[in-house]
């Protein structure tokens, strides 16, 4: 969901960052060859890697949002997206 809100301004490193990890999800997805992504995304049975590039990802988005530590859940994440969105659209009409 976070593509749908805009990206607030990030450090060329905070850039590296979200492209390694986003790679990192390409790679750990192509560790299945055959595998539909409705099986690799199947919450009993997600692959480890795939589900640790994830992770990586969420950190590095959280971290470009300004988290302070890393979010744990999806109500912290929409709560923390729905204040920087509305921090970054303020006084506009």
């Amino acid at each position: 969901m976070w593509n749908t809100l805009p990206l607030p301004e990030v450090s060329n490193k905070q850039r590296a960052a979200i492209i390694a990890a986003g790679q990192g999800v390409l790679d750990a997805r192509a560790e299945q060859p055959g595998v539909s992504l409705a099986d690799m995304y199947n919450p009993l049975a997600m692959p480890p890697s795939l589900l640790k590039a994830h992770r990586v990802l969420d950190r590095a988005v959280d971290r470009a949002f300004g988290a302070k530590k890393t979010l744990e859940t999806n109500e912290e994440r929409l709560t923390l997206l729905s204040k920087r969105y509305q921090e970054m659209t303020a006084g506009e009409s």
